[in-house]
């Protein structure tokens, strides 16, 4: 009697039972199990204002991005907050003008920040409004504190520091995020707005945030590039060659106050933050710089690549690190998307 022809649909003898593409089958299979999922709550949204009329001035190396007007500003929010967006980063085009060596515009309380925030706040609740705590926007040499004898001090930025978040916070600002990298600013800022009844605000730290390559597009958007020249910020921004270091910038920044914590960049460092997610378990973000941004958009653009799917796939890469939440410039399209 010969043997019955094997049916190729059967598994082999010893083939294992366990097949992991079985939960791959469907759409429905696969969103049912996914481990991770992207919504617009987890998105912050970064947007540049500038002081004059016209309502949208693009920046040639930030594609879909523009300097906005304070009206057009007001406009754009509340779309972002139709569409779920829980959080506006604010950042200041400043008149060049008003620049110096000091600072001082920084904590002018009429400063464009300052009334861009209140602007938006009167005009929308429900959505908060974070502003950068960091000189760079007000200084004549670009740099993030003051600078004496070449370089940058430490101590006498936080004074001003503290002053640039009290003003913001008075004008409405719902989370101060110090971007400076000075020691100490955690605690200085929180003592500051503590001591002028700013109890609820909150602040968000750029506790790792490297002396990276991919912050050009962003210092070409809000008009600090020329003042900082061939300078850079190695003395307090971090060396990319370090992660145990991310840790102990970190830790104390929790230790003196700060509610949420961020990564900075972000694609780049993704390591950086799944370390500190899993150490601190604290609410931990992630920048997707304008460099990192700037690259998926121009790679999309040319055909390189399909520029939406790599965006979802970068975002959704934030995630799967241990991100609550990711500062993109693809915030308003992305949410939109996602509907």
């Amino acid at each position: 009697m010969s043997n019955p022809t094997p049916d190729p649909m059967m598994p082999k003898p010893g083939f294992p039972t366990t097949r992991m593409r079985r939960n791959r089958y469907d759409d429905w299979t696969r969103r049912l199990v996914a481990e991770n999922q992207l919504s617009a709550n987890d998105l912050i949204w970064p947007v540049f204002v500038h002081g004059g009329d016209e309502a949208r001035i693009d920046i040639p190396t930030l594609p879909g991005v523009a300097r906005l007007s304070i009206e057009q500003l007001i406009k754009d929010v509340g779309e972002a907050k139709s569409v779920g967006i829980p959080l506006v980063a604010v950042f200041p085009v400043v008149d060049p003008d008003k620049k110096t060596d000091e600072a001082e515009e920084a904590y002018n309380a009429d400063n464009l920040v300052c009334r861009a925030v209140a602007a938006v706040k009167e005009a929308h609740d429900g959505i908060g409004i974070m502003c950068d705590v960091a000189l760079d926007p007000f200084t004549s040499h670009g740099h993030d504190g003051l600078l004496r004898d070449g370089y940058i001090v430490n101590d006498e930025t936080l004074e001003v520091l503290c002053k640039q978040a009290v003003v913001q916070a008075k004008a409405g600002c719902d989370v101060i995020a110090p971007s400076d990298m000075m020691d100490g600013r955690a605690g200085a800022i929180r003592t500051a707005l503590d001591a002028e009844g700013f109890q609820h605000v909150r602040i968000m730290a750029y506790a790792a945030k490297y002396a990276s390559a991919l912050y050009g597009p962003f210092r070409d958007a809000v008009g600090s590039a020329p003042n900082l020249g061939d300078g850079d910020k190695k003395t307090y921004q971090m060396d990319p060659a370090n992660s145990d270091e991310a840790l102990r910038e970190v830790a104390l920044d929790i230790e003196e106050g700060a509610d949420m914590v961020m990564v900075k960049p972000g694609l780049f460092y993704l390591d950086i933050l799944q370390r500190v997610k899993e150490a601190f378990s604290m609410p931990t973000f992630a920048y997707q710089v304008s460099g990192e941004y700037a690259m998926l958009k121009v790679a999309g653009q040319q055909g390189l690549v399909d520029g939406e799917r790599v965006m979802d796939e970068a975002l959704l890469a934030f995630k799967r690190a241990g991100a609550n939440g990711i500062l993109t410039y693809a915030a308003l399209e992305t949410a939109k998307k996602l509907g």
